[in-house]
């Protein structure tokens, strides 16, 4: 068997909701692929980090928001879904408890809440992964 060249990304999508307004936390890419596109606070896991830590450390650098508890949606790795190479990407969901200030990092350019019906186009496969996010946030709120 050859050596596979893959690698592994996680994407942090954390929501907010107050008097039935839900919001999503999303950043502005610094650079490519997708420069100036907004998308879910995500990156490369470090070597020897687990993958709940690696999106926690990921939405913290791009926008400074903590959340307490992440829950893992499920892998997303469609070939071609970056640019870059192939890559996978274990997607994550966190509610925030208000609506807290956040400012673009690292990666990200800006950092911004956006009503969930109101939302851009987004980087990479992100909108796939968000709507897989906002099901099973809705599925959680109903039990």
């Amino acid at each position: 068997m050859s050596k596979q060249e893959i690698a592994v990304t996680t994407d942090c999508v954390v929501f907010y909701k107050s008097q039935k307004v839900e919001k999503v936390l999303l950043v502005k890419r610094k650079s490519e692929p997708f420069k100036d596109k907004w998308g879910i606070p995500g990156g490369f896991l470090e070597e020897n980090e687990t993958l709940e830590d690696g999106a926690k450390r990921e939405l913290e650098e791009e926008t400074g928001l903590k959340v307490g508890k992440v829950y893992q949606l499920r892998a997303f790795g469609t070939p071609g879904r970056d640019p870059r190479g192939r890559t996978i990407s274990i997607a994550f969901w966190g509610e925030a408890a208000s609506e807290e200030e956040v400012k673009g990092n690292d990666d990200a350019s800006d950092a911004r809440w956006f009503n969930l019906q109101e939302l851009p186009e987004l980087a990479f496969d992100h909108q796939e992964i968000l709507e897989f996010a906002v099901q099973q946030y809705h599925s959680e709120k109903t039990l």
